[in-house]
């Protein structure tokens, strides 16, 4: 993908971006391609009319200028006017019909690519969301299909039109008259030289615009989602000169792209008034002459019209396709980025109640993209049917991506994981996800109730159920104390703690009935006294399944079966609470920091 504006950028690189992104958005405008013809053909025929009209309008000239002499032939005169109007009347009709259709693929279209970025969202590996901000992705959703919707439904038309206009405009011109056509031409024809020129100088400022235009959104996102801690940090001014140099890139970008765009209209202008005064005096010169009429020289200042407008409106065209080859090059980036591998040939599969509940680790090695060392090197361990296995160790050491590995959010670099026997490169990462439960230390809840929020995704479930588990985690009393109950709305104004909120996403993972549990610092945001009654639900939630509880609070994991504390990437020891205190180790020492003043 073209990166941001540089010096020495290859014209044909350009160009070929340009032509290879246009080509590719045509290839995939293939399940419209009956709507787009018969509206292409539909403007054909409406401006095809409009070409003609001018002829007509020359004999309806010439009749009032005989008139003007003495002769007027009124029927003539009505005639002709019939036949003008007939011809406008059907060429709107045309338009209009033709307007519809290109609004409908325009619109069928961009609904396509939205639905095809969100299919492909769930289908793109963690590692894409590790290189890219959501705003920048947000940004393809939103401001890039809105280009290339809104360039289809104005610009592919009007292109069409316009090259019709321009090309039926000088048949008729020579077939009127020769003179008259040539100077036309010659007066027109700078033009194309500079609209070419500008043209192949604004392409990467296009380009340009829509990366920074990403980029910025991507601050925007990052900052808003976290402005209580830029305030917390006073880092206002920071952040406001971070967005101050992100702006004032998409506002130069911005700038000369619209500048180099915008000297097309003036200079277009110019040269259709100029035609217009070369044919009027070549016009006179010949009229004088008894070479042609007084209604050839209306046609061909309406000729002229047509002959240079079309010229601006290619320009404009043309210049809406850079905004589009811009735009759909990110979307169809986003489109082409390799997916996780494709799993629905996999035939080996778990069932939740007959999973025995046995994990091995085996020798498994990870290494995120872009770090020269691995995150976890050699790590072996057996979680037996029914243990609580706690993971512990200081920040960085790898507990959370050892999760993520067992969850199959990434691929194993080396080694293997065994779930009851069967390798988790066998099974599919559906179902895996089938017989976790997972719980995570940052919440996630949507606009909804604190009903729909609780039971997300599960199907058959009760209000009766949902009440137990609310119960069990002590929000039964809260919610009873909510206006609706378990039907109040949560927004994002409503006076939720985090504490609260991270409960409801704890009852959540409660009503899952599944063989394995994963609690990634489930109750790191909630008081010591809810912690408790959290802890004593979790101890009922855990029994007779399988459990890794990643925990900074070691207090909370005292009663573990068997804690692994992890370091650089493998395990330094290996136990329950009692044995490794004994060992006096890392364990030991990281419990006694806790309790130290």
């Amino acid at each position: 993908m073209p990166g941001p504006i540089k010096k020495g950028v290859n014209p044909e690189a350009q160009a070929k971006d340009f032509k290879g992104s246009i080509k590719r958005l045509f290839s995939e405008l293939k399940p419209f391609r009956v709507l787009i013809i018969v509206s292409i053909l539909l403007a054909i025929i409406g401006s095809g009319l409009s070409i003609f009209s001018p002829s007509v309008l020359s004999k309806l000239t010439d009749e009032i200028s005989k008139g003007l002499m003495g002769d007027m032939n009124l029927a003539q005169i009505k005639k002709i006017a019939i036949i003008l109007s007939i011809m406008y009347i059907i060429s709107t009709v045309f338009e209009v019909i033709q307007s519809f259709f290109m609004t409908d693929v325009a619109n069928k279209f961009a609904k396509n690519l939205r639905q095809r970025i969100s299919l492909k969202i769930n289908k793109l590996p963690l590692r894409y969301f590790d290189k890219h901000t959501k705003g920048d992705i947000l940004s393809r959703v939103t401001n890039d299909i809105d280009t290339i919707a809104q360039s289809m439904n104005q610009s592919l038309a009007s292109l069409v039109i316009s090259l019709t206009l321009f090309l039926g405009s000088i048949v008729m011109m020579f077939y009127t008259s020769w003179i008259m056509a040539i100077t036309a031409i010659l007066s027109s024809v700078i033009g194309f030289v500079f609209m070419f020129k500008i043209l192949g100088k604004s392409q990467k400022y296009f380009v340009a615009r829509q990366e920074e235009l990403g980029k910025l959104n991507g601050h925007i996102e990052e900052i808003y989602s976290a402005l209580n801690v830029v305030k917390v940090y006073n880092a206002e001014k920071t952040v406001n000169e971070k967005f101050d140099e992100l702006n004032q890139k998409v506002y130069i970008a911005n700038k000369k792209s619209q500048f180099l765009s915008g000297l097309m209209q003036p200079m277009m202008s110019f040269i259709g008034n100029f035609g217009y005064v070369a044919v009027c005096i070549v016009g006179a010169l010949l009229t004088m002459n008894n070479i042609i009429s007084f209604g050839v020289i209306v046609a061909f200042m309406i000729y002229v019209r047509l002959f240079t407008q079309p010229l601006s409106q290619i320009a404009q065209s043309l210049t809406s396709f850079q905004s589009t080859a811009a735009a759909s090059e990110r979307v169809f980036e986003f489109l082409d980025e390799p997916e996780m591998v494709d799993e629905s040939h996999f035939t080996k599969k778990l069932q939740k109640e007959n999973v025995k509940g046995k994990i091995e680790f085996q020798n498994i090695v990870f290494q995120y993209d872009n770090n020269p060392n691995p995150t976890i090197k050699g790590f072996s361990a057996v979680a037996e049917p029914g243990q609580k296995i706690a993971i512990v160790g200081p920040t960085g050491a790898g507990k959370t991506t050892l999760v993520n590995l067992l969850m199959k959010f990434y691929d194993l670099t080396g080694g293997d994981i065994k779930i009851d026997g069967i390798s988790i490169k066998e099974l599919s990462r559906d179902n895996i996800h089938q017989i976790f439960t997972m719980v995570l230390q940052d919440t996630w809840l949507f606009d909804g109730t604190i009903k729909e929020n609780i039971i997300y995704n599960n199907e058959d479930v009760t209000i009766e159920q949902v009440e137990e588990v609310c119960k069990t985690v002590g929000l039964h009393h809260f919610i009873k104390t909510l206006p609706h109950g378990y039907d109040s709305e949560l927004l994002d104004n409503d006076m939720v703690s985090s504490g609260q909120k991270q409960l409801i996403t704890i009852a959540r993972g409660m009503l899952q009935n599944t063989p394995f549990l994963i609690l990634d610092e489930a109750t790191s945001n909630v008081d010591t006294r809810t912690e408790e009654l959290v802890q004593s639900a979790m101890d009922k939630l855990t029994k007779g399944k399988t459990s890794f509880i990643i925990a900074h609070r070691l207090s909370t994991i005292k009663n573990a079966d068997l804690i692994l504390v992890i370091n650089d990437g493998n395990i330094v020891e290996q136990g329950n609470h009692e044995q490794l205190m004994e060992k006096q180790g890392a364990y030991a020492e990281l419990y006694n920091s806790q309790f130290e003043l």
